[in-house]
């Protein structure tokens, strides 16, 4: 079942940002990940004030652990937990049920 994240992500430092977009590609593809789209939202309703949201997609939960917790993304997230602040990061499988 096709798995999504979601990134609430505020970039503070934008070398850290540069030099995460450059390495962040190859991590994901590894375990069966794309960006579906990274940018600034518009929100149309609530309260919710994102600088920047990133929605992921993997083949499956095991697909995202496994991304998330592998050597290969260690150093990327390293990266971002440094150069920016997250305001959320949340994961949802789909298809909607």
């Amino acid at each position: 079942m096709a798995t999504y994240a979601v990134f609430d992500v505020d970039w503070h430092d934008q070398n850290k940002a540069k030099e995460y977009r450059e390495k962040f590609g190859p991590a994901l593809e590894k375990f069966g990940g794309k960006t579906l789209c990274a940018g600034p939202p518009d929100v149309v309703e609530g309260s919710w004030k994102p600088a920047r949201v990133v929605i992921l997609e993997f083949p499956n939960p095991a697909a995202f652990r496994s991304w998330y917790a592998s050597p290969e993304y260690a150093p990327v997230l390293k990266l971002r937990r440094e150069g920016a602040t997250t305001r959320a990061a949340v994961v949802i499988e789909g298809p909607v049920r």
